[in-house]
Protein backbone atom coordinates (compact mmCIF):
# COMPACT_ATOMS: atom_id res chain seq x y z
CA UNK A 1 0.00 0.00 0.00
CA UNK A 2 1.32 2.93 -1.20
CA UNK A 3 1.49 6.04 1.48
CA UNK A 4 0.03 9.43 0.99
CA UNK A 5 1.80 12.28 -0.17
CA UNK A 6 3.58 14.25 2.46
CA UNK A 7 4.61 18.02 2.67
CA UNK A 8 5.50 20.03 5.41
CA UNK A 9 2.97 20.88 7.89
CA UNK A 10 3.47 24.03 10.64
CA UNK A 11 1.22 23.30 13.66
CA UNK A 12 1.27 27.15 14.64
CA UNK A 13 0.89 28.71 18.10
CA UNK A 14 -0.22 25.79 20.08
CA UNK A 15 0.84 23.97 23.49
CA UNK A 16 3.33 21.56 22.92
CA UNK A 17 2.85 18.91 25.75
CA UNK A 18 5.45 16.52 27.37
CA UNK A 19 6.51 13.95 29.81
CA UNK A 20 8.28 16.68 31.46
CA UNK A 21 6.28 19.98 30.83
CA UNK A 22 4.35 22.11 28.46
CA UNK A 23 5.56 25.23 26.42
CA UNK A 24 3.84 27.72 23.75
CA UNK A 25 5.64 26.80 20.20
CA UNK A 26 5.42 26.09 16.66
CA UNK A 27 6.10 22.59 15.57
CA UNK A 28 6.86 21.27 12.19
CA UNK A 29 6.52 18.00 10.33
CA UNK A 30 8.41 18.00 7.22
CA UNK A 31 7.33 13.85 5.82
CA UNK A 32 7.14 11.69 8.40
CA UNK A 33 9.16 13.28 11.20
CA UNK A 34 8.92 16.21 13.80
CA UNK A 35 11.48 18.79 11.41
CA UNK A 36 11.78 21.92 13.70
CA UNK A 37 10.20 23.07 16.73
CA UNK A 38 10.01 26.97 18.04
CA UNK A 39 9.02 30.28 17.16
CA UNK A 40 8.89 28.99 13.27
CA UNK A 41 8.35 30.97 10.19
CA UNK A 42 5.52 30.18 8.16
CA UNK A 43 6.16 27.35 5.55
CA UNK A 44 4.21 24.57 3.94
CA UNK A 45 0.75 23.58 5.17
CA UNK A 46 -0.51 25.73 8.23
CA UNK A 47 -2.60 24.54 10.99
CA UNK A 48 -3.70 26.81 13.66
CA UNK A 49 -3.68 25.40 17.03
CA UNK A 50 -3.56 28.56 19.24
CA UNK A 51 -5.08 27.36 22.42
CA UNK A 52 -5.19 23.71 21.79
CA UNK A 53 -3.11 21.47 23.43
CA UNK A 54 -0.21 19.37 21.12
CA UNK A 55 0.56 15.89 22.60
CA UNK A 56 2.72 13.07 21.00
CA UNK A 57 0.45 9.76 20.01
CA UNK A 58 -0.79 7.63 22.87
CA UNK A 59 1.11 4.30 23.01
CA UNK A 60 -1.58 1.63 24.73
CA UNK A 61 0.46 -1.43 25.11
CA UNK A 62 -2.47 -3.89 26.62
CA UNK A 63 -4.73 -4.11 23.60
CA UNK A 64 -6.71 -7.29 22.57
CA UNK A 65 -8.12 -6.99 18.82
CA UNK A 66 -9.07 -10.45 18.16
CA UNK A 67 -7.88 -10.46 15.23
CA UNK A 68 -7.72 -13.19 13.21
CA UNK A 69 -9.93 -15.34 15.44
CA UNK A 70 -12.97 -13.89 17.28
CA UNK A 71 -13.67 -11.12 15.33
CA UNK A 72 -17.02 -10.31 15.91
CA UNK A 73 -16.05 -9.38 19.44
CA UNK A 74 -13.26 -6.67 17.16
CA UNK A 75 -11.02 -6.65 14.42
CA UNK A 76 -7.72 -5.19 13.70
CA UNK A 77 -9.30 -2.26 11.19
CA UNK A 78 -12.73 -1.19 13.68
CA UNK A 79 -10.48 -1.40 16.89
CA UNK A 80 -7.55 0.70 15.11
CA UNK A 81 -10.30 2.92 13.75
CA UNK A 82 -11.54 3.77 17.28
CA UNK A 83 -7.53 4.19 18.53
CA UNK A 84 -6.90 6.50 16.13
CA UNK A 85 -10.22 8.60 16.69
CA UNK A 86 -9.22 9.46 20.59
CA UNK A 87 -5.38 9.94 19.66
CA UNK A 88 -4.03 6.43 20.25
CA UNK A 89 -1.09 6.33 17.63
CA UNK A 90 0.47 2.91 18.36
CA UNK A 91 -0.66 -0.38 20.29
CA UNK A 92 0.66 -3.44 21.49
CA UNK A 93 -1.79 -6.24 20.42
CA UNK A 94 -2.33 -10.06 21.39
CA UNK A 95 -5.23 -12.07 21.06
CA UNK A 96 -6.17 -14.95 23.01
CA UNK A 97 -8.31 -16.64 20.68
CA UNK A 98 -5.53 -17.05 17.90
CA UNK A 99 -2.41 -16.81 19.83
CA UNK A 100 1.03 -15.91 19.11
CA UNK A 101 3.39 -18.48 20.38
CA UNK A 102 6.24 -19.74 17.78
CA UNK A 103 8.13 -17.41 15.30
CA UNK A 104 6.18 -19.25 12.80
CA UNK A 105 2.82 -17.67 14.37
CA UNK A 106 4.39 -14.29 14.15
CA UNK A 107 5.22 -13.90 10.66
CA UNK A 108 1.93 -15.40 9.77
CA UNK A 109 0.30 -12.58 11.95
CA UNK A 110 2.15 -9.86 10.63
CA UNK A 111 1.27 -10.94 7.02
CA UNK A 112 -2.20 -11.32 7.47
CA UNK A 113 -2.30 -7.55 9.24
CA UNK A 114 -0.29 -5.78 6.53
CA UNK A 115 -3.07 -3.50 5.55
CA UNK A 116 -5.37 -3.99 7.93
CA UNK A 117 -4.77 -1.36 10.75
CA UNK A 118 -5.04 2.38 11.07
CA UNK A 119 -2.44 2.71 13.80
CA UNK A 120 1.27 1.55 13.70
CA UNK A 121 1.35 -1.95 16.01
CA UNK A 122 3.71 -4.07 17.92
CA UNK A 123 2.58 -7.56 18.91
CA UNK A 124 3.14 -9.26 21.74
CA UNK A 125 2.97 -13.24 22.50
CA UNK A 126 1.92 -16.12 24.88
CA UNK A 127 3.45 -18.23 27.32
CA UNK A 128 2.11 -21.70 27.04
CA UNK A 129 3.87 -24.31 29.34
CA UNK A 130 4.62 -26.09 26.01
CA UNK A 131 6.08 -22.87 24.56
CA UNK A 132 8.72 -21.64 26.85
CA UNK A 133 11.30 -22.63 24.70
CA UNK A 134 10.25 -20.60 21.97
CA UNK A 135 10.79 -17.30 23.57
CA UNK A 136 14.25 -16.87 22.54
CA UNK A 137 13.59 -17.42 19.20
CA UNK A 138 10.31 -14.83 19.44
CA UNK A 139 11.96 -12.52 20.84
CA UNK A 140 14.62 -12.05 18.33
CA UNK A 141 11.95 -11.74 15.63
CA UNK A 142 10.59 -8.67 17.38
CA UNK A 143 8.01 -9.51 19.50
CA UNK A 144 7.19 -6.97 22.20
CA UNK A 145 6.44 -8.69 25.32
CA UNK A 146 5.58 -12.27 26.40
CA UNK A 147 1.70 -12.44 28.21
CA UNK A 148 1.69 -15.14 30.85
CA UNK A 149 -0.84 -16.11 33.07
CA UNK A 150 -1.17 -17.61 36.57
CA UNK A 151 -4.42 -19.04 36.14
CA UNK A 152 -6.25 -20.52 33.38
CA UNK A 153 -8.18 -17.38 31.72
CA UNK A 154 -9.64 -16.89 28.44
CA UNK A 155 -8.66 -20.12 27.70
CA UNK A 156 -4.75 -19.87 28.44
CA UNK A 157 -3.62 -22.30 30.51
CA UNK A 158 -1.85 -21.10 33.97
CA UNK A 159 1.90 -21.10 34.58
CA UNK A 160 2.62 -22.93 38.52
CA UNK A 161 5.48 -21.15 39.73
CA UNK A 162 7.91 -23.43 39.20
CA UNK A 163 7.10 -22.58 35.31
CA UNK A 164 6.59 -19.07 36.10
CA UNK A 165 10.59 -19.24 37.23
CA UNK A 166 11.64 -21.21 33.64
CA UNK A 167 9.58 -18.35 31.71
CA UNK A 168 11.05 -15.65 33.27
CA UNK A 169 14.41 -16.99 33.12
CA UNK A 170 14.23 -17.07 29.67
CA UNK A 171 12.42 -13.74 29.38
CA UNK A 172 15.68 -12.43 31.20
CA UNK A 173 17.89 -14.42 29.07
CA UNK A 174 16.54 -12.90 26.04
CA UNK A 175 16.31 -8.94 27.00
CA UNK A 176 12.77 -8.78 26.73
CA UNK A 177 10.08 -8.25 28.31
CA UNK A 178 6.52 -9.81 30.07
CA UNK A 179 3.73 -9.20 31.04
CA UNK A 180 1.95 -11.24 33.75
CA UNK A 181 -1.76 -11.36 34.82
CA UNK A 182 -1.47 -12.46 38.62
CA UNK A 183 -4.37 -14.31 39.64
CA UNK A 184 -4.06 -17.37 41.96
CA UNK A 185 -5.67 -20.68 40.80
CA UNK A 186 -6.10 -22.28 43.24
CA UNK A 187 -8.10 -19.41 44.88
CA UNK A 188 -9.78 -19.14 41.81
CA UNK A 189 -10.36 -22.44 41.37
CA UNK A 190 -11.45 -23.77 44.91
CA UNK A 191 -14.19 -20.35 45.07
CA UNK A 192 -15.24 -21.51 41.56
CA UNK A 193 -16.68 -25.04 42.67
CA UNK A 194 -17.92 -23.23 46.07
CA UNK A 195 -19.94 -20.85 44.41
CA UNK A 196 -21.12 -23.85 42.05
CA UNK A 197 -21.83 -26.36 44.37
CA UNK A 198 -23.91 -23.40 45.95
CA UNK A 199 -25.51 -22.80 42.82
CA UNK A 200 -24.77 -19.66 42.57
CA UNK A 201 -25.86 -17.08 39.95
CA UNK A 202 -26.18 -14.09 40.71
CA UNK A 203 -23.53 -11.65 39.17
CA UNK A 204 -21.36 -10.57 42.33
CA UNK A 205 -20.54 -13.69 42.13
CA UNK A 206 -17.54 -12.21 39.77
CA UNK A 207 -15.73 -10.58 43.07
CA UNK A 208 -16.01 -13.63 45.35
CA UNK A 209 -14.58 -15.59 42.25
CA UNK A 210 -12.14 -13.35 41.58
CA UNK A 211 -10.73 -12.14 44.85
CA UNK A 212 -8.49 -9.38 46.11
CA UNK A 213 -6.83 -12.63 48.27
CA UNK A 214 -6.45 -14.22 44.68
CA UNK A 215 -4.48 -11.29 42.95
CA UNK A 216 -2.32 -10.56 46.39
CA UNK A 217 -1.35 -14.27 46.33
CA UNK A 218 -0.69 -14.23 42.50
CA UNK A 219 1.34 -10.76 43.03
CA UNK A 220 3.63 -11.53 45.44
CA UNK A 221 4.73 -14.86 44.06
CA UNK A 222 5.12 -13.56 40.61
CA UNK A 223 6.99 -11.12 41.67
CA UNK A 224 9.39 -13.22 43.91
CA UNK A 225 10.38 -15.46 40.54
CA UNK A 226 11.10 -11.48 39.12
CA UNK A 227 13.02 -10.97 42.18
CA UNK A 228 15.11 -14.42 41.40
CA UNK A 229 15.60 -14.65 37.32
CA UNK A 230 16.50 -10.70 37.15
CA UNK A 231 13.58 -10.18 34.02
CA UNK A 232 11.97 -6.88 33.83
CA UNK A 233 8.20 -7.72 34.15
CA UNK A 234 4.89 -5.73 33.78
CA UNK A 235 2.13 -6.60 36.37
CA UNK A 236 -1.35 -6.21 34.18
CA UNK A 237 -4.69 -4.05 35.10
CA UNK A 238 -3.46 -3.80 38.93
CA UNK A 239 -6.30 -3.65 40.91
CA UNK A 240 -6.00 -1.77 44.01
CA UNK A 241 -3.24 -0.73 46.41
CA UNK A 242 -2.56 -3.59 48.23
CA UNK A 243 -1.23 -5.28 45.20
CA UNK A 244 0.92 -1.69 45.34
CA UNK A 245 2.26 -2.60 48.65
CA UNK A 246 3.14 -6.18 47.46
CA UNK A 247 5.08 -5.01 44.18
CA UNK A 248 6.63 -2.14 46.61
CA UNK A 249 8.10 -4.41 48.71
CA UNK A 250 9.60 -6.32 45.93
CA UNK A 251 11.08 -3.36 44.65
CA UNK A 252 13.01 -2.15 47.36
CA UNK A 253 14.97 -5.30 46.94
CA UNK A 254 15.87 -5.22 43.29
CA UNK A 255 12.86 -6.45 41.32
CA UNK A 256 12.32 -4.79 38.31
CA UNK A 257 8.01 -4.39 38.06
CA UNK A 258 6.24 -1.98 36.11
CA UNK A 259 2.68 -1.90 37.26
CA UNK A 260 -0.10 -0.88 34.59
CA UNK A 261 -3.03 1.04 35.41
CA UNK A 262 -6.42 0.85 33.81
CA UNK A 263 -9.29 3.43 33.93
CA UNK A 264 -11.40 0.59 35.05
CA UNK A 265 -10.22 0.47 38.26
CA UNK A 266 -10.56 4.48 39.20
CA UNK A 267 -14.01 4.27 37.66
CA UNK A 268 -16.17 1.22 37.91
CA UNK A 269 -17.39 0.49 41.46
CA UNK A 270 -17.82 -3.31 42.66
CA UNK A 271 -21.67 -2.92 43.44
CA UNK A 272 -22.09 -1.85 39.87
CA UNK A 273 -21.99 -6.31 39.46
CA UNK A 274 -25.84 -6.32 40.46
CA UNK A 275 -27.01 -3.64 38.63
CA UNK A 276 -24.72 -4.44 35.33
CA UNK A 277 -24.09 -7.97 35.51
CA UNK A 278 -21.85 -9.01 32.91
CA UNK A 279 -21.41 -5.47 30.93
CA UNK A 280 -19.22 -5.13 34.63
CA UNK A 281 -17.48 -8.56 34.38
CA UNK A 282 -13.92 -8.46 33.81
CA UNK A 283 -11.19 -9.77 35.93
CA UNK A 284 -9.27 -8.44 38.22
CA UNK A 285 -12.88 -7.10 39.08
CA UNK A 286 -13.88 -3.62 40.20
CA UNK A 287 -12.47 -3.07 43.72
CA UNK A 288 -13.87 0.51 44.52
CA UNK A 289 -16.67 0.41 47.29
CA UNK A 290 -15.69 3.45 48.88
CA UNK A 291 -14.75 7.22 47.69
CA UNK A 292 -11.59 6.07 49.66
CA UNK A 293 -10.34 3.43 47.52
CA UNK A 294 -10.70 5.74 44.72
CA UNK A 295 -9.02 8.21 46.01
CA UNK A 296 -6.17 5.75 47.61
CA UNK A 297 -6.16 4.77 43.78
CA UNK A 298 -5.64 8.33 42.43
CA UNK A 299 -2.83 9.14 45.53
CA UNK A 300 -0.76 6.02 44.41
CA UNK A 301 -0.57 7.78 40.63
CA UNK A 302 0.12 10.88 42.66
CA UNK A 303 3.06 8.83 44.32
CA UNK A 304 4.48 7.21 40.93
CA UNK A 305 3.74 3.62 42.39
CA UNK A 306 1.98 3.23 38.96
CA UNK A 307 4.45 3.00 35.94
CA UNK A 308 1.79 3.58 33.23
CA UNK A 309 -1.58 3.01 32.00
CA UNK A 310 -3.33 0.74 29.16
CA UNK A 311 -6.45 0.15 28.42
CA UNK A 312 -6.75 -3.76 28.75
CA UNK A 313 -9.32 -3.60 25.67
CA UNK A 314 -10.92 -6.25 25.35
CA UNK A 315 -14.79 -6.18 23.44
CA UNK A 316 -17.85 -8.10 23.54
CA UNK A 317 -20.98 -7.08 22.10
CA UNK A 318 -24.12 -5.90 24.30
CA UNK A 319 -25.60 -9.66 22.83
CA UNK A 320 -22.35 -11.74 23.74
CA UNK A 321 -22.46 -9.82 27.40
CA UNK A 322 -26.34 -11.22 28.00
CA UNK A 323 -27.23 -14.21 29.36
CA UNK A 324 -25.47 -16.51 32.05
CA UNK A 325 -22.99 -14.66 34.04
CA UNK A 326 -20.10 -17.45 34.03
CA UNK A 327 -20.33 -17.99 30.35
CA UNK A 328 -20.21 -14.51 29.30
CA UNK A 329 -16.79 -13.18 28.43
CA UNK A 330 -14.79 -11.38 30.64
CA UNK A 331 -13.67 -7.67 29.07
CA UNK A 332 -14.38 -4.01 28.46
CA UNK A 333 -13.94 -1.89 25.83
CA UNK A 334 -11.41 0.72 26.41
CA UNK A 335 -10.04 2.20 23.57
CA UNK A 336 -12.86 4.86 22.46
CA UNK A 337 -12.45 6.21 25.91
CA UNK A 338 -8.88 6.18 27.81
CA UNK A 339 -7.49 9.41 26.68
CA UNK A 340 -10.58 11.20 26.67
CA UNK A 341 -10.56 9.41 30.75
CA UNK A 342 -7.14 10.76 31.60
CA UNK A 343 -7.43 14.08 29.66
CA UNK A 344 -10.54 15.14 32.05
CA UNK A 345 -8.34 14.44 34.42
CA UNK A 346 -5.88 16.32 33.81
CA UNK A 347 -8.37 18.90 33.22
CA UNK A 348 -10.03 18.90 36.77
CA UNK A 349 -6.72 18.74 38.69
CA UNK A 350 -6.48 14.89 39.49
CA UNK A 351 -3.07 14.79 37.36
CA UNK A 352 -1.36 17.01 34.80
CA UNK A 353 -1.27 17.12 30.89
CA UNK A 354 2.04 16.32 31.35
CA UNK A 355 1.28 13.48 33.26
CA UNK A 356 -1.26 12.26 30.93
CA UNK A 357 1.88 12.36 28.34
CA UNK A 358 4.06 10.27 30.74
CA UNK A 359 1.85 7.54 31.60
CA UNK A 360 0.14 6.93 28.46
CA UNK A 361 2.85 7.86 25.82
CA UNK A 362 6.20 8.32 26.73
CA UNK A 363 6.47 5.96 29.25
CA UNK A 364 4.79 2.92 27.96
CA UNK A 365 7.35 3.26 25.09
CA UNK A 366 10.18 3.38 26.49
CA UNK A 367 9.34 0.50 28.53
CA UNK A 368 8.74 -1.73 25.52
CA UNK A 369 11.72 0.26 23.89
CA UNK A 370 9.28 1.38 21.21
CA UNK A 371 10.53 4.04 19.24
CA UNK A 372 7.62 6.18 20.07
CA UNK A 373 6.19 8.26 22.94
CA UNK A 374 8.00 11.93 22.28
CA UNK A 375 7.23 14.80 19.52
CA UNK A 376 11.06 15.72 19.89
CA UNK A 377 13.15 17.09 16.33
CA UNK A 378 13.71 13.77 14.28
CA UNK A 379 10.90 11.88 15.77
CA UNK A 380 8.11 10.25 13.68
CA UNK A 381 5.60 12.40 13.66
CA UNK A 382 2.75 11.12 15.59
CA UNK A 383 0.65 13.51 17.33
CA UNK A 384 -3.28 14.24 19.12
CA UNK A 385 -4.64 17.77 19.00
CA UNK A 386 -6.41 18.50 22.04
CA UNK A 387 -8.74 21.16 22.65
CA UNK A 388 -8.88 21.63 26.22
CA UNK A 389 -12.49 23.85 26.05
CA UNK A 390 -14.30 20.74 24.38
CA UNK A 391 -16.18 17.85 26.26
CA UNK A 392 -17.60 15.00 24.79
CA UNK A 393 -21.04 13.26 26.58
CA UNK A 394 -20.36 9.30 25.94
CA UNK A 395 -22.91 7.89 24.38
CA UNK A 396 -23.06 3.97 23.08
CA UNK A 397 -23.45 5.62 19.53
CA UNK A 398 -20.70 6.97 19.81
CA UNK A 399 -18.42 3.72 20.20
CA UNK A 400 -16.61 2.65 17.28
CA UNK A 401 -15.02 -0.58 18.49
CA UNK A 402 -17.66 -3.31 17.48
CA UNK A 403 -18.66 -3.86 20.82
CA UNK A 404 -20.67 -0.83 20.24
CA UNK A 405 -20.90 0.30 23.92
CA UNK A 406 -19.04 1.88 26.67
CA UNK A 407 -19.55 1.62 30.83
CA UNK A 408 -18.92 4.94 30.70
CA UNK A 409 -22.02 5.85 28.67
CA UNK A 410 -23.85 8.89 30.44
CA UNK A 411 -20.34 10.75 31.49
CA UNK A 412 -18.90 13.72 30.14
CA UNK A 413 -15.31 14.33 29.93
CA UNK A 414 -14.02 17.52 29.54
CA UNK A 415 -11.62 18.24 26.72
CA UNK A 416 -11.62 16.40 23.38
CA UNK A 417 -9.32 15.39 20.50
CA UNK A 418 -10.07 17.20 17.54
CA UNK A 419 -7.28 15.16 15.56
CA UNK A 420 -4.42 12.46 15.52
CA UNK A 421 -2.02 12.45 12.71
CA UNK A 422 0.25 8.80 12.48
CA UNK A 423 3.84 10.01 11.44
CA UNK A 424 2.14 12.93 9.54
CA UNK A 425 -0.85 11.65 8.01
CA UNK A 426 -4.18 12.51 9.81
CA UNK A 427 -6.00 9.24 10.66
CA UNK A 428 -8.50 11.28 12.89
CA UNK A 429 -10.68 14.46 12.86
CA UNK A 430 -13.33 15.59 15.40
CA UNK A 431 -13.61 12.26 16.68
CA UNK A 432 -14.07 10.55 13.49
CA UNK A 433 -11.52 8.33 11.78
CA UNK A 434 -10.05 8.35 8.47
CA UNK A 435 -9.53 5.30 7.13
CA UNK A 436 -6.10 5.23 6.28
CA UNK A 437 -5.00 1.12 6.91
CA UNK A 438 -1.25 2.09 6.82
CA UNK A 439 -0.32 1.28 10.23
CA UNK A 440 2.91 -0.31 10.10
CA UNK A 441 4.66 -3.12 12.42
CA UNK A 442 6.30 -1.67 15.20
CA UNK A 443 9.47 -3.92 16.75
CA UNK A 444 11.29 -3.12 19.89
CA UNK A 445 14.79 -0.81 19.69
CA UNK A 446 17.55 -3.64 19.71
CA UNK A 447 19.62 -1.10 22.03
CA UNK A 448 18.20 -1.31 25.69
CA UNK A 449 19.43 2.25 27.18
CA UNK A 450 17.89 1.78 30.71
CA UNK A 451 19.10 -2.16 31.60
Amino acid sequence: MSEPTQGKITFKGGTLVSASGQKRVDLMVEGDRVAAVGDLEISGEVVDVSGLFLLPGMVDTHVHLMDPGATEREDFPTGTRAAAARGVTTIVEHTHARPVRTVEDLKEKRSYLVGRSNVDYALASHVWPESIGHIAGLSEAGISFFKIFTCDTHGVPGLDPALMNEALTGVAASGSRALVHNEDQSITAAAERRLRSERRIDPALVSEWRSREAEVVATASTAASVLTSGARVTFAHVSNPLVLDVVDSFRRVGATIAAEACPQYFILEEAELTEQGALRKFTPPARIRHDADRDAMWQAVAQDRFTFFSTDHAPSTLEQKTGDIWEAPFGLPGLDTTLPFLIDSALGGRITMSDVVRLYSTEPARWYRLAKGTLDVGAEADLVVVDPNGSWAVENTDIISKAGWSPYAGRRFSGRVVATYLRGVKVAEDGRPVDHLGGRFVAPRRADSDQ
